[in-house]
């Protein structure tokens, strides 16, 4: 996959400027990273250009903010921090890099997102950016499905542009994966993200033999079964799609028969258990009921390959995650081909602890997602060319 793209690892770095487009996009609650994987993923990529004598400058992205309304709530310096804990060594921290980097040997750049052009792919803030470095790596792959200035723009705009160790690790072992899975293949697919994985299930349909929803994305599956979810997250724009998916011959798609309710959205919430029939018009679904739970782990034993994309629930939430936490065990237990990708879900695999029984951890959601529906990522193609 990866043979005809230039890679880091065969480049000389000596003395560059290496600016490396990373995926530090991680949880933060009170200023506190509450799961740093997708840092540690990133380690050996850094210390690899540091030991090729290279400058290194860094790039990522954190979160969702709006660039015409900042308030430093999406700052990249907890990141900086704890970079600097990892690697043993003085990480800088450019608020303003745009304007010019100073000379360090390592340097965190603020948030790309601050930025009012890298979602638009904007052409003259891609050059700026690329004007910053002689070398630019593209090694985030949990934003490489993205046309962004930073991820594709910078890349192309770039003197000599290449991919880093991770992402190159990441498509080959997500090629290896799909190219042959061994059946039956379940694809757990959850989260709130309803319409960007839609079209994905409708890839996966074609090569799974069971899909098992959760989340948002199981409400919009059940509306379009025709049950009452109440007050519950819902894209009613793609109740269609999601009926045409339900419909489908050669894949099974079970949903919910009971569920786990609350009348408001919060850590404090009553739980209420009901089926699918009871559920009231002010009630919102927040996890999957414990029949269900048993149903989804029947199909989830007798699989051989299993493909796992977000939570089932609410699972921030004790009292709605014990439907996340009784398909982790499932899935924990199965012997066979593992793959989970996405921040969300590699948060449920590190709070349950069962890191060590997955057989592939991918720092990419999005990404994730789209390599498995398209088999390839825009900035593979642009570096192919």
């Amino acid at each position: 996959m990866t043979t005809q793209i230039p890679l880091m690892q065969d480049l000389d770095l000596q003395g560059l400027r290496t600016m490396i487009r990373l995926d530090l996009n991680v949880p933060i609650k009170d200023g506190d990273i509450t799961s740093d994987a997708r840092i540690r993923a990133a380690i050996p990529t850094i210390e690899l250009a540091l030991a090729k004598g290279a400058k290194v400058i860094m790039l990522s992205h954190l979160g969702r903010p709006d660039p015409d309304a900042l308030d430093g709530s999406f700052t990249l310096q907890p990141v900086a921090k704890r970079l600097e804990d990892l690697l043993g060594r003085s990480v800088y921290f450019c608020p303003d890099w745009l304007n010019g980097i100073t000379d360090h040997e390592i340097t965190l750049c603020e948030n790309t997102r601050y930025l009012k052009g890298e979602k638009l792919n904007d052409d003259l803030l891609s050059e700026q950016i690329a004007s910053l470095c002689d070398v630019f790596v593209m090694d985030a792959f949990g934003a490489s499905h993205r046309k962004h200035a930073s991820t594709y723009g910078a890349a192309k705009a770039s003197k000599q542009a290449c991919i880093g160790p991770l992402l190159n690790k990441e498509v080959e072992a997500l090629t290896q994966a799909l190219s042959n899975p061994e059946k039956p293949l379940v694809a757990v697919i959850g989260g709130a993200k309803v319409s960007s994985k839609l079209g994905v299930i409708e890839s996966l349909a074609k090569i799974c033999d069971h899909i098992i929803v959760g989340g948002g994305i199981a409400n919009t599956f059940l509306l379009a079964s025709g049950e009452n979810i109440g007050q519950s997250l819902v894209e009613s724009d793609m109740v269609d799609p999601a009926n045409q998916i339900l419909n489908l011959e050669g894949v099974n798609v079970p949903l919910p028969v009971d569920v786990i309710t609350a009348k408001e959205f919060s850590s404090d919430a009553e739980a209420n258990i009901k089926t699918m029939d009871d559920v009231a018009d002010d009630d919102m679904i927040l996890d999957i009921g414990p029949e269900t739970a048993m149903l989804y782990k029947n199909i989830i034993d007798q699989c051989r390959t299993i493909i796992w994309n977000g939570p089932l629930g609410v699972f921030e939430f004790e009292q709605f995650s014990e439907g996340t936490r009784f398909l982790s065990a499932a899935i924990e237990s199965n012997s066979g081909f593992k793959i989970v990708g996405g921040g969300d879900t590699v948060a449920v695999v590190e709070k349950y602890q069962m890191t060590d029984s997955i057989s592939y951890i991918s720092t990419g959601g999005g990404a994730f997602l789209e390599f498995v529906k398209n088999g390839t990522l825009p900035i593979l193609d642009l570096l192919k060319g």
